[in-house]
């Protein structure tokens, strides 16, 4: 069977605007957020990395049927190119989601490198640039759970930021609503240690296509913290700090002592008011699993970072056996689907803002209900 390339081309003219003065937030960026917020659903369903339940993710296929299917956000996941372009990808290393590993022409290319301090062997962004990288073709990054994505391989592009803007401004047409961006900055420290930094380049894209201000439709997310302190620095756009285990990556880098743990405390949670408008966290800061896996009491992170005045977005709802509490399991088959509403109604009587999900018409639904 021939292979169908899905390709976006832009259709949309991106209008120059100048970037606003940095600096703390003034009270009338506070009354921005709050206008933002308030015109926004909830909670806020955020389509992770596209629809990438149905769809192989970070692709413009997935992304737009996310928006089809009524996601509020969709998330780009950010890498940079040898000449310095901004593409989606989960991560840099490109094995596991292009058909890279497939291309001799590129074979010399693989090689192994140090990533936030853990040495990985692959093929990186880095060391392609864009017109190499737009020969590749996506690929399912979990075909034995998602086998029915896995027939798509082959078929979609790696697409630019840019690309996927001018995708997001043309459904907001079609579907007569507002859509958000959700871009998380991946490995910013390893990209500014090549001299590939990656904050003026988005906030200059952004700003071009007239997201500026946090008002905008835009939440900018990152693992590490002084990236986002330097973005808090460049533009007004709403900021959010993720939350996994250990230590963020640029804290290690500089020394630092800093850890998730802490910054997870009601005093950390104010810090990160200083320069953020939200956190996101992994699921169990805020509804923590127990012994055999299933879900067990709520913690009182949800209700620090609202004393903070931090939105809560966790990460990540999927609706597949392999990602669902214990309980809520449909059987032992790990691609089969369990009660993943149930989860999610949990995390909202948690008091949640918003959620990440790879299934969004299932929040949706269910928010429809509610």
């Amino acid at each position: 069977m021939a292979r169908t390339i899905v390709s976006l081309r832009p259709w949309l003219a991106a209008c120059g605007l100048l970037l606003p003065l940095a600096g703390v937030a003034a009270p009338d960026d506070r009354q921005a957020q709050r206008h933002a917020e308030r015109a926004e659903p909830a909670p806020l369903v955020i389509a992770h990395r596209g629809a990438s339940g149905y769809v192989p993710e970070h692709t413009l296929a997935a992304y737009a049927l996310a928006v089809l299917q009524g996601a509020d956000y969709i998330e780009p996941d950010l890498v940079m190119t040898r000449d310095g372009q901004l593409v989606a990808r989960h991560d840099n290393e490109l094995g596991l989601t292009t058909d890279v590993s497939q291309r001799p022409e590129f074979a010399t290319r693989k090689r192994t490198q140090q990533v936030d301090g853990v040495a990985l062997t692959g093929w990186f962004s880095e060391d392609f640039t864009l017109a190499e990288l737009k020969t590749l073709r996506a690929i399912e990054r979990i075909p034995e759970i998602r086998p029915g994505n896995a027939r798509l391989d082959g078929g979609l592009e790696i697409p630019t930021l840019q690309e996927i803007i001018d995708l997001v401004k043309t459904l907001q047409l079609s579907q007569g609503r507002r859509i958000g961006l959700y871009p998380e900055t991946k490995h910013p420290t390893h990209f500014r240690q090549l001299g590939l930094a990656m904050e003026k380049p988005l906030v200059r894209i952004l700003a071009r296509n007239g997201y500026v201000g946090r008002q905008a439709p835009v939440y900018i997310q990152s693992f590490e913290v002084d990236n986002l302190k330097t973005l808090s620095s460049l533009t007004r756009l709403r900021l959010v700090q993720l939350f996994g285990s250990g230590q963020p990556y640029d804290q290690q880098v500089r020394g630092s002592q800093l850890t998730y743990a802490q910054m997870a405390t009601p005093a950390g949670l104010k810090a990160i008011a200083r320069y953020a408008s939200g956190v996101g966290p992994e699921k169990g800061y805020i509804i923590p699993r127990d012994a055999d896996g299933n879900l067990g009491a709520p913690t009182r992170f949800v209700a620090d970072a609202h004393a903070a005045g931090l939105k809560v977005h966790p990460y990540t709802f999927r609706a597949e056996n392999a990602f669902l509490p214990t309980s809520l399991r449909s059987s032992d088959q790990p691609q089969a689907r369990g009660d993943v509403e149930a989860e999610i109604r949990a995390f909202l009587d948690a008091g949640i803002d918003g959620l990440f999900i790879d299934q969004p018409d299932v929040a949706v639904r269910l928010r429809q209900t509610r």
